[in-house]
């Protein structure tokens, strides 16, 4: 049976080489964004009775509720739904303003979170569905300028494993997907956000904008491949709940990982040493 995608943020990227898989699969598509002119232009070529667009800004509570409610009118239901919708704020963290961090998680965690809490009920009475929350390598491991991105990051990654055990029993699936560098809009101009303050301190390290602006257009990963992986995870009986996308992404987080359990370890007398006696 054909599935229904719901896709945030299918205008560019993840979002559009998600889109153009699941309808080459067969499955029928609702591809929304904040800008339906972008998100219409991006599948153009893969235009069909199959494909709806639907505004949505999902920073916005009211608007993700009625566009998945606009998706289950015009196909009757949702099975998967991907989160795609961000963009980053890269910067050192001193020189961001508490305002420029608010609004890197309003629209990367918050977006999360409306787009969940709308489409929760629905998979609920349908018993079945699976949620496909797009992370990041920096969604695991920390990097310089990316103190606001990979928090809004780690935040999705701490929701969609708790929220994943609350559903189960429900027969939705959870996905949390880590990609690397893909050739995304994620540091294209119109995307990408820079602090507007400015700390001598920091200066003798370079201008932040051109040290990440080079890898604009450059990124090893392919969209339109981890588009086709995530049809061939949605189709599984049992698909992951954890999915590292990317050479450069298994590179960076293995060893991180096993940093993080070696230190776990080292110290695991002091750590017993906390419990209380009754």
């Amino acid at each position: 049976m054909s599935k229904v995608w719901f896709i945030t943020g299918a205008g560019s990227g993840i979002g559009t080489g998600t889109a153009k898989a699941a309808l080459q699969s067969g499955d029928r598509v609702v591809a929304t964004g904040r800008n339906l002119d972008k998100v219409r232009n991006a599948l153009r070529d893969v235009a069909s009775e199959n494909l709806a667009f639907v505004q949505l800004d999902v920073s916005d509570e009211v608007q993700a509720k009625t566009a998945i409610e606009e998706a289950v009118n015009r196909f009757g239901r949702i099975d998967v739904l991907v989160n795609n919708a961000g963009y980053s704020l890269l910067g050192n963290f001193e020189e961001m303003t508490t305002t420029d961090i608010e609004r890197q998680f309003a629209t990367n965690f918050y977006g999360v979170v409306y787009v969940m809490r709308a489409v929760l009920p629905i998979m609920r009475q349908q018993r079945s569905g699976h949620i496909i929350n797009i992370s990041s390598v920096a969604g695991v491991v920390g990097f310089k300028h990316c103190a606001a991105y990979a928090a809004s990051k780690f935040a999705v990654e701490g929701i969609s494993l708790s929220v994943a055990v609350e559903v189960e029993g429900f027969g939705i699936k959870m996905t949390l997907v880590e990609p690397g560098f893909f050739r995304t809009d994620l540091l294209d101009d119109q995307n990408v956000r820079w602090p507007s303050n400015a700390i001598e301190d920091y200066a003798a390290e370079g201008n932040v904008q051109d040290t990440w602006s080079v890898y604009n257009g450059t990124q090893q990963g392919d969209p339109a491949k981890l588009g086709d992986a995530l049809v061939k995870i949605a189709g599984m009986e049992n698909p992951p709940k954890l999915f590292v996308a990317g050479s450069d992404a298994l590179a960076t987080i293995a060893p991180a990982v096993e940093e993080r359990l070696q230190a776990t370890h080292a110290h695991e007398e002091l750590s017993k040493s906390t419990d209380g006696s009754f």
